[in-house]
């Protein structure tokens, strides 16, 4: 048979995803076998049935054909009203375009921005997708590794040296960031704007998590001076909505960007069904409240998980200030992240995700996602970490 392209074959380095432990529970699951899953940021509420509702009443209304390319207009005139709401920076219907969800709107923020062979940089760790996707583009794929004792936040000259070195074409930030659960501060991104104003590169600012911050303030680098001309942002119903199987994002961005993007979107998802935009327009609608009532439930159980936490000092948690995870740092078992998550699933029934799934930088540590009722977390955290000092003290 004929072979695959390389762009296709070489999407995962060394033939791994990143999401072996997630598909093995997943399994295990299937089997009858009851396990506690920590792995993935999906919400355990379903989407408001208010939102449904209004998904339903699209589709009987008949908009089950073909939806405008670049989003409807009313979604498109909601995104850009709630992001000029939440970012002071005018934005209108020209500057968005709607995507099949946050992933559909990385993969074509580098289509447009890098030619194949362009060296596109991306923050470790990172969210398990990043360097596939930018593989997926024809770009290479250049990792910024950053430092579990600066709380994993990227340091601006170390940008600024590899951009240099490798004549980058773009850099991906994730701020609130999964896996850490880091927020950039502002000095940390102004330093980064300046590095991206110097050296030409384009900021493709992966946003989803802007309603989920539990400490200091979310800042888009679109809002900085000089970026808006130079930033793409991703922005999701998923994890704002508890929408993630809708499968409904988007990308704001300068005017002349955002066309050519929407060119891009007729070779290849060809729109969002419009019912579902209609869904995700009416959500919009609602205003704040429905989004900070998904996001409140990982407020509450960070803290919970943060106080368990305290009653021990072998396990540690990284900073962090948003998203719905907590970075674990487990180095003192003596255990890989990726040995301690299979040993961990294996012996109590809990996944989590290993560090080394999101990059180098996080080895040694474990994510777990908040996503399980309060009581059932604390517990599942309780065993991991009895289970770590059974470890640490066998090693």
């Amino acid at each position: 048979m004929p072979q695959l392209s390389t762009r296709i074959t070489s999407l995962n380095e060394g033939g791994s995803d990143g999401w072996e432990v997630f598909y093995r529970a997943r399994a295990m699951v299937a089997a009858g076998r009851p396990v506690t899953q920590l792995t993935i940021g999906e919400h355990d509420i379903g989407t408001d049935p208010t939102i449904l509702d209004a998904m339903h009443a699209a589709a009987l209304a008949g908009h089950t054909g073909y939806a405008m390319v670049p989003g409807t207009t009313a979604l498109r005139e909601a995104i850009a009203a709630r992001v000029t709401a939440r970012t002071g920076i005018d934005t209108a219907r020209e500057n968005v375009v709607v995507t099949a969800g946050g992933q559909a709107g990385l993969f074509a923020t580098h289509m447009a921005v890098c030619a194949p062979g362009d060296t596109a940089l991306y923050i470790d760790p990172y969210y398990a997708t990043y360097p596939g996707t930018i593989r997926g583009a024809s770009a290479r794929a250049v990792a910024i590794e950053t430092d579990a004792a600066d709380g994993f936040l990227p340091d601006p000259d170390r940008i600024d040296r590899i951009a240099r070195e490798t004549g980058a074409r773009s850099l991906l930030l994730n701020t609130p960031n999964n896996p850490t659960g880091a927020i950039y501060p502002p000095e940390t991104l102004q330093a980064i704007a300046r590095v991206a104003q110097a050296r030409d590169l384009w900021v493709i600012s992966d946003e989803v998590y802007d309603t989920q911050v539990w400490e200091g303030t979310h800042l888009s680098p679109r809002a900085l001076p000089g970026m808006a001309e130079r930033t793409l942002v991703i922005g999701s119903m998923s994890k704002s909505h508890a929408m993630t199987g809708s499968r409904v994002g988007w990308i704001v961005g300068p005017r002349s960007a955002v066309a050519a993007l929407i060119d891009l979107s007729t070779a290849t998802t060809y729109g969002v069904a419009g019912f579902i935009q209609d869904a995700a327009a009416f959500a919009l609608a609602q205003g704040e409240a429905p989004e900070q009532a998904v996001a409140e439930p990982f407020r509450r159980r960070r803290a919970r998980v943060l106080d368990a936490l305290a009653r021990q000092d072998l396990v540690r948690a990284i900073p962090s200030q948003g998203a719905m995870y907590l970075m674990l740092d487990i180095r003192a078992t003596g255990l890989s992240g990726r040995d301690f998550a299979e040993s961990l699933l294996d012996a109590h029934g809990i996944a989590v995700m290993p560090g080394e799934s999101f990059g180098r930088s996080a080895a040694g540590h474990v994510r777990v996602a908040l996503t399980v009722e309060d009581s059932r977390l604390v517990e599942a955290v309780n065993t991991l970490c009895g289970f770590a000092a059974r470890r640490a003290e066998a090693a």
